[in-house]
């Protein structure tokens, strides 16, 4: 029987008794039904799943006593950052599922000259909350127990000046390079994408200026929500944990 995994900020210890935040008690009282007495799996930011045995199941909360540590989950090789051009709706949000499947750590929507969604602080605070939620779920899917890092929308000149000590490629159906030509990164790599419709000329040549690598994968135009999925792909079976 499949047991269901939930993320948690609680600490998670071998005997401790939690009250599980309003989403997950939501889930598991709402949507699956579960009762008292079922096991659920456990995790959060510190890369450890516990095993869990709900005790109370109710509309006003929902407990749990923690049991045995499940796996602890290493730190992969690769950190890879993936910097994001804002696309649309889904295209965006799953361009942000499929990337924290695939074992992005890091992911940083930018603004760029030629998105189509525009975001005051407001509406900003609110898509990070969302893009987060996103991400929650994919881990919980996909048995991962570390939580990549989403940021708050930011501009695209600011998102360059912030990248430090990283191998950084700028995905680019132009470029004379393949990953196969490019050294290989020695622990981070931060991997920029344009949104729908591309960078414009002037964000290639800062991009560049900045250091960022350009590079093709094959012959083919890639729309925004494939791109990203596809390079973190090669990424992980290049120099990633594919081969774990």
């Amino acid at each position: 029987m499949r047991i269901h995994r939930f993320f948690t900020s609680h600490p998670l210890q071998n005997g401790l008794q939690i009250t599980l935040e309003e989403e997950p008690s939501h889930h598991i009282n709402q949507v699956l039904r579960l009762r008292a007495g079922d096991n659920v799996a456990l995790f959060n930011t510190d890369g450890e799943e516990y095993g869990a045995t709900l005790t109370q199941v109710s509309k006003q909360k929902v407990t749990a006593t923690i049991g045995e540590l499940i796996k602890h989950e290493a730190k992969s090789n690769l950190a890879i950052h993936l910097i994001l051009g804002i696309s649309r709706g889904e295209r965006m949000d799953f361009a942000i599922q499929k990337a924290t499947e695939l074992g992005v750590n890091h992911i940083t929507p930018v603004l760029t000259d030629r998105c189509v969604v525009k975001l005051n602080e407001t509406k900003s605070t609110r898509r990070q909350a969302h893009w987060r939620r996103i991400v929650i779920n994919a881990c919980e899917q996909s048995g991962r127990c570390r939580i990549p890092v989403v940021d708050k929308p930011v501009e695209y000149g600011s998102a360059l000046s912030s990248i430090e000590g990283a191998t950084t490629i700028l995905l680019d159906h132009r470029s004379r390079f393949t990953l196969h030509q490019i050294d290989a990164p020695q622990s981070s790599l931060s991997i920029l994408i344009g949104p729908e419709g591309g960078l414009t000329s002037n964000e290639r040549q800062l991009a560049i200026k900045k250091g960022f690598v350009g590079v093709r994968l094959g012959p083919r135009i890639m729309r925004t929500e494939t791109a990203p999925l596809a390079t973190i792909a090669a990424v992980q079976t290049l120099w990633g944990d594919f081969s774990d």
